[in-house]
């Protein structure tokens, strides 16, 4: 099969502005989105620049926009695309650094915020911080995120205001309060009670439909935001008693 790669160039330092650069591209064995990009760097252009890890839709390193869908090019098979011309584009909504290289520093930041790991109790229990497999399955969900940034470059939100935290943030922040062990203070969470975090978003659910390995992130600050309105509640009572 023959195809026609075209691959959205940018290089800051040197292009006035991106463009679509066309490589012919051929192929006897079944080949992924990430090994033909591999195979045209190696063959045809070594300055073509995208990032890539495991290889196995785990790292999440390899997001990217193909034929117009949100996706891990590792995971997205040449002929499933049913078109032999493939238009490869970098996520949106995060500067490019170089072609398919997007800054994730501003993914990162958002998560950072929310500080992403457990705060457990102050005492040391004998058998460690133990969770039932019940409590387990409620956050299950959240835990498979693999940090690939595909639900922050989709959402018309992160694109509009640069205060918002975005989906894999705040879904994170979810699965971390739900969760038993977890004992960090109202104060603590409740930070993200406004616009800016839980109260931010659209609720259009594209987050939910980019996402590779079905988090469904909407799910989670849909979640969160019953969780705040449940604990602010809880401490009106508390305080009017």
């Amino acid at each position: 099969m023959e195809y026609i790669f075209e691959i959205l160039r940018y290089d800051p330092p040197q292009d006035k502005s991106p463009y679509f650069q066309e490589f012919l591209y051929s192929t006897e064995e079944s080949k992924s989105v990430l090994e033909a990009l591999m195979n045209i760097r190696n063959e045809q252009d070594c300055t073509l620049s995208f990032r890539y890890s495991c290889r196995e839709a785990i790292c999440g390193s390899c997001g990217m926009v193909i034929n117009g869908k949100f996706d891990l090019a590792c995971r997205t098979m040449v002929e499933s695309l049913e078109s032999d011309r493939i238009i490869i584009e970098p996520m949106p909504n995060l500067k490019i650094q170089k072609d398919l290289v997007v800054d994730m520093e501003p993914f990162w930041e958002a998560l950072h915020k929310i500080e992403p790991f457990l705060h457990p109790q102050k005492e040391i229990l004998e058998r460690g911080h133990r969770i039932e497999e019940e409590e387990m399955e409620k956050i299950l969900q959240y835990i498979n995120c693999i940090l690939c940034g595909c639900c922050y470059s989709v959402c018309p939100v992160v694109s509009r205001d640069e205060r918002y935290l975005g989906p894999a943030a705040l879904a994170k922040l979810y699965r971390l309060v739900k969760d038993p062990r977890d004992k960090r203070p109202f104060s603590n969470w409740s930070r993200v009670n406004t616009e800016g975090g839980a109260w931010g978003c659209d609720t259009i659910f594209k987050c939910n439909e980019v996402c590779p390995k079905d988090v469904r992130p909407a799910d989670g600050i849909e979640a969160l935001r019953r969780k705040l309105v449940v604990e602010k509640i809880k401490r009106i009572l508390r305080l009017n008693k």
